[in-house]
């Protein structure tokens, strides 16, 4: 994107650092639980909106968590097969990074106290356990990307907490219907982390980093991709019959295409080649989601 590193300034060094491509897994599970909303005729404008604003800056603050702790652990080099980060080129100093964490996540929890005032003890229960997972992911005694938990994290916090919360802050309920909508969505993101990992495996592995592609290795992970991405498309059926929806939840089928490519490509490239992968995985989450979300509205 630059052809020099020192072309890119503070403020889009910090753009850079916040991984906007990545950004759809925060939007995915608030569209969905807000079309439910809507569909059940509790949508709550505001409830949604923040809600939305609090898993954005929740999934900023872990990516600059991220970039700031696989910096100072070593994991991240120089000539990483990754985007570029922004710690390891100088673009943002550890002391910047430290305050930019501090910012987003308290943010992020001063917006909340609104869903709190909404949903109860309840979101008070599981805000506070996003933003602590979101800064354990790789900070802390016991990092979860660093000892194979990521992949369960990110599909519990983005599909059930991400969708499921942002139903019940607007409804004070859980239905069985966005229960069954969620396991899409956690699917789909968990892909991009699969994607991220499978890529990275060899530094992973030096690093130390005991990702689930470092545990049990490559077959697995493009195992794990394809079966998370039959999963997302294996719920609608459960979603049309179970819950006598319309034809139209059968939407995100138009995306399949696409889900076929991204397979062949997990199969067959290796190293930055599976960055446009990465890429694409992400914009597949968010084309299947508005898909299932106008589906269910329809």
């Amino acid at each position: 994107m630059y052809q020099n590193i020192k072309e890119i300034s503070k403020i889009e060094s910090w753009v850079l650092a916040s991984r906007p491509k990545t950004l759809p897994a925060a939007v995915m599970p608030v569209f969905v639980g807000t079309s439910i909303a809507v569909y059940d005729n509790v949508f709550t404008p505001l409830a949604a909106i923040i809600a939305l604003i609090c898993s954005l800056l929740i999934q900023i603050g872990t990516n600059f968590t991220n970039d700031l702790y696989d910096y100072l652990k070593g994991t991240d080099k120089k000539d990483r097969v990754g985007p570029t980060r922004v710690l390891v080129s100088g673009l943002i100093s550890v002391k910047e990074m430290k305050f930019g964490i501090t910012l987003v996540f308290g943010t992020a929890f001063l917006f909340g106290l609104y869903l709190v005032y909404l949903g109860g003890l309840f979101i008070l229960f599981i805000g506070i356990l996003s933003l602590l997972a979101g800064y354990a992911y790789t900070a802390g005694p016991y990092p979860l990307a660093y000892n194979g938990l990521g992949d369960i994290f990110v599909f519990v916090f983005f599909g059930f907490i991400g969708t499921i919360g942002t139903y019940y802050v607007q409804a004070n309920e859980v239905t069985m219907l966005v229960f069954w909508s969620s396991i899409p969505v956690g699917a789909l993101v968990t892909n991009i982390l699969v994607v991220n990992n499978y890529r990275d495996i060899e530094e992973d592995r030096i690093a130390g980093k005991k990702t689930l592609a470092v545990k049990f290795g490559s077959k697995f992970s493009r195992l794990q991709y394809v079966v998370f991405m039959i999963l997302s498309y294996a719920i609608l059926p459960v979603v049309y019959f179970t819950f006598k929806q319309s034809l139209f939840v059968f939407l995100p089928i138009i995306t399949l295409p696409l889900s076929i490519k991204l397979v062949r490509m997990i199969y067959r490239l290796t190293g930055k080649e599976l960055n446009k992968t990465l890429e694409l995985t992400a914009k597949l989450s968010a084309m299947y989601g508005i898909l299932f979300a106008v589906g269910i509205l329809v």
